[in-house]
């Protein structure tokens, strides 16, 4: 069981990540199941057909219109950061907040660090799988590193210049 950042606080999470094809016939029948956009793909129908919970990931190069249908199904969808520099996470965050209109838990999973959490909430994330050598309790502290943003985000689209002006 991995531990993770959701909504702000540290949570204990139960949902069984899949990795391959093999890994279906090992999973409980409740428990929430995440899997890769690929075995998505294939084993859709079968997954569906559980009572758990579903969520699907997105490795950063895979395109989130390829599941924009069916996002009203899912109760949490992930986006995997290979690594710390590669940045197309944030922008697959905004496109499925914005442009998608996804209202679900949208999680960044993968190589996730204290210093990328103001910026990745911003973007529409709001669950955070850090890296296993982040200390949870003090990465809390980055979402008050700073007091006020100037560009818009997915949690203010308004800029600070006419939220000033109002």
């Amino acid at each position: 069981m991995a531990t993770l950042i959701k909504n702000r606080s540290i949570v204990s999470e139960s949902w069984q990540t899949l990795n391959s094809a093999d890994d279906l016939a090992a999973l409980s029948p409740d428990a929430g199941v995440l899997a890769p956009l690929a075995l998505w793909q294939t084993h859709g129908a079968a997954l569906r057909a559980r009572p758990g919970k579903v969520g699907v990931w997105l490795n950063s190069h895979e395109d989130p219109a390829s599941i924009a249908k069916e996002l009203p199904s899912f109760d949490v969808v992930a986006v995997n950061f290979p690594k710390f520099a590669d940045g197309r996470g944030y922008s697959i965050a905004r496109l499925l907040r914005e442009r998608y209109g996804y209202t679900g838990e949208l999680r960044a999973i993968g190589d996730v660090l204290r210093d990328q959490l103001q910026d990745l909430e911003r973007c529409g994330f709001d669950a955070f799988e850090l890296r296993s050598d982040q200390d949870a309790q003090a990465a809390l502290g980055a979402f008050a590193d700073f007091s006020n943003q100037y560009q818009t985000s997915a949690l203010q689209p308004v800029p600070l210049f006419r939220r000033r002006l109002a």
